[in-house]
């Protein structure tokens, strides 16, 4: 096994606003110190979109059918769609969020299916990746482009009339089957969008499952818990922050993007680097990646909710033909 991106297998309920100030501030929210040194079995959901969460629990259920259930992990790590991704496999089961996937009504396509057709990315999308890309060019190091990152969020929120953040909760909210913390271990990622400081929740936090999930997929704005804005996790690290899984034996990441990074190799944010340091510490780490059959639904069409269906089928072949092979590693 190798962990190049062109294989499939690569080695209480109270909002934030409800509770005492002292909860507010940033060591109570920020879960990072909290986060065990030490596991068995750690599980990493990566970003990606509308078709990445769809891929990830493609291929949750794929495994889980062939007989490799991965969601009883001793540490769940979601980050922006992995996060929405981990609150669901911990609230309901992989055939049933397949199932309800699957049969979801036909979405309109949204955004073109191949970058070498004659339609390139449209709309909010192509501005936003042309917007971050100038952000992340002109940053000296991750630290800078997370400041750039909360600060550009933070402008174009001064400009809106602030009704998204209500709508994006209710988006958010009905993609969860519970609106309650699991008891396992999970993981939430995002960063301060005041401060560009790297955040993790978990259900120690003081924040709602829900503003989490929404706080970590905030990637165009954002989004406000209590005294603090934050916005994508994927701007935390990278777009899987595996290095939370440090000191775990065995390590599992699934990555809708394939392990690539927009950020310069010498940031260390990117998913090689992050795995090598992870095994360096003696984890055992395989990653999935999705397939060349597949790849056209990711990138700039991660957005296209008529990908969905199309993504998750993908990401269930994928499970199911690498369940085998992945069982002795789990196990």
């Amino acid at each position: 096994m190798n962990t190049t991106p062109s294989s499939p297998l690569h080695s209480t309920s109270k909002t934030a606003s409800d509770l005492p100030g002292s909860a507010l501030d940033q060591p109570q929210v920020d879960a990072t110190r909290r986060v065990r040194a030490a596991g068995e079995r750690a599980l990493v959901l990566g970003g990606g979109g509308s078709t990445g969460n769809a891929w990830l629990i493609g291929v949750i259920a794929g495994l889980f059918d062939a007989g490799l259930d991965v969601t009883g992990a001793d540490l769940i790590i979601g980050t922006s769609a992995g996060s929405t991704s981990a609150a669901q496999i911990t609230s309901a089961t992989p055939a049933e969020l397949l199932a309800a996937l699957l049969s979801a009504a036909p979405q309109a396509r949204t955004a073109p299916v191949r970058s070498d057709g004659g339609r390139g990315r449209v709309g909010p999308a192509a501005s936003h990746m042309e917007r971050t890309g100038r952000i992340i060019a002109a940053a000296e190091d991750a630290a800078d482009m997370r400041r750039r990152m909360g600060a550009s969020a933070l402008e174009l929120d001064a400009a809106s009339d602030g009704s998204g953040q209500t709508r994006w909760r209710d988006t958010v909210a009905a993609r969860l089957p519970s609106q309650r913390w699991p008891e396992r271990t999970v993981l939430i990622t995002a960063v301060n969008a005041d401060t560009g400081e790297p955040v993790v929740f978990d259900r120690h936090s003081g924040v709602d499952l829900v503003d989490a999930v929404a706080a970590s997929c905030a990637s165009a704005f954002a989004y406000g818990i209590g005294g603090s804005r934050y916005i994508d996790g994927g701007y935390r690290s990278n777009a899987e922050n595996a290095d939370l899984a440090a000191g775990y034996a065995r390590v599992l990441v699934l990555s809708p993007f394939g392990g690539r990074s927009r950020t310069p190799v010498d940031w260390g944010m990117h998913l090689a680097t992050q795995v090598d340091e992870l095994r360096a510490g003696g984890s055992r780490v395989e990653t999935i990646f999705p397939d060349g059959d597949s790849e056209h639904m990711f990138g700039a069409n991660a957005m296209d909710l008529s990908l969905r269906p199309p993504a998750a089928r993908a990401g269930y072949n994928q499970g199911r033909a690498l369940a085998e092979q992945l069982t002795g590693f789990w196990h």
